[in-house]
């Protein structure tokens, strides 16, 4: 409006910018409160009826047209800066509703439990999403620390409905069921029951017990952990035999064999969904989790997996193309 302005008394009437003090409002109802765009369209209205004056435009129908003109502008900008301002307090009001979902869905989950420190990662493909079809879980049951991490297969809202009904089944029956066999069986049968075979979960079990260093895991067709040692080396301890997802057991296939890994003081286990592993550069190469393992070096769990996470979004050059949970637990020393 000032440019306008300055240019209008430089130029004289014959340069005709007097409607272009309408730009004022305009922008005004983009990006501030109808109240300030009000306000800006009032300014206007006086710059224009001043300019008019000034230039002689109201002896003939240029000046009259000018001043409907930035009137008409702000009436609009007045009316979008009210819609906008309802859309992004509806919008306001479901980002509030979907914390809340987060917060009962994926629990924040105790930094520590029994001998171990816990640390949790979890980035939404969706932009304004917060949580989606990656779920983990970590329990402190009378048979030592469960934990699941798992993905649903598909996305939206019949992915979260899914993980729901895994964690809920998770949550009780890791307090009751002896190990892990009879765990991951009650999982697939609460899974089977409501998805008919139709969808189906990845999931890897995991059991530690605080008087033996070693841990239990259990694989249904879920990616392996990583396993990083005291010194550093990287193991993918694969289960004994591949069983089918859970929810796929109406088809036949074998159960899931628990199988022992030794887990020491000292070490780490990076549970994680193929959101991390399958993440790719502009090249199409996927990320290299293995190479990477350095990047959990330091001395706090939840900031080491902040910079794998960080690292994993600067080798997608972006937002990932599918959620991406990770869940780390640090056996700690004494």
């Amino acid at each position: 409006m000032t440019v306008v302005t300055v240019a209008d008394v430089i130029g004289g009437p014959g340069v005709g910018l007097l409607p272009l003090v309408s730009l004022g409002p305009a922008f005004s109802g983009l990006i501030g409160t109808w109240r300030r765009t009000a306000v800006t369209g009032a300014v206007a209205l006086l710059l224009c009826l001043g300019l008019g004056v000034y230039n002689g435009l109201f002896d003939t129908r240029r000046g009259y047209t000018a001043l409907v003109s930035v009137a008409g502008v702000t009436v609009a900008g007045v009316a979008a800066a009210v819609m906008r301002g309802r859309r992004e307090a509806e919008l306001a009001s479901v980002r509030s509703v979907a914390e809340v979902a987060q917060r009962v869905l994926l629990r924040p989950v105790p930094r520590s439990a029994g001998p171990l420190r816990v640390a949790v990662s979890y980035t939404s493909a969706a932009a304004e999403a917060r949580i989606g079809g990656d779920l983990y879980e970590v329990v402190a049951s009378p048979y030592g620390v469960r934990v699941i991490v798992g993905d649903v297969q598909g996305k939206g809202l019949g992915a979260v409905e899914t993980a729901a009904l895994v964690l809920g089944s998770f949550r009780e029956a890791a307090h009751e069921e002896p190990d892990l066999a009879a765990l991951a069986a009650r999982l697939e049968r609460s899974v089977a029951r409501d998805l008919n075979g139709e969808k189906f979960v990845t999931a890897v079990l995991a059991e530690i017990r605080a008087d033996e260093e070693r841990l239990v895991l259990v694989d249904c067709g879920h990616p392996p952990p990583m396993l990083v040692r005291g010194d550093g080396t990287v193991e993918f301890p694969p289960p004994p035999a591949y069983a089918l997802p859970l929810g796929l057991g109406v088809h036949g296939g074998e159960p899931p064999i628990p199988y022992e890994v030794r887990f020491a003081p000292g070490e780490q286990l990076l549970l994680y969904t193929d959101g991390v592993t399958e993440a790719r550069d502009a090249a199409g190469t996927f990320y290299p989790l293995e190479d990477r393992a350095g990047l959990l070096k330091d001395p706090d769990a939840q900031t080491a997996l902040e910079a794998l996470r960080e690292d994993v979004v600067r080798h997608a050059s972006g937002p990932p193309h599918d959620d991406a949970a990770m869940l780390l637990l640090r056996y700690q020393r004494g």
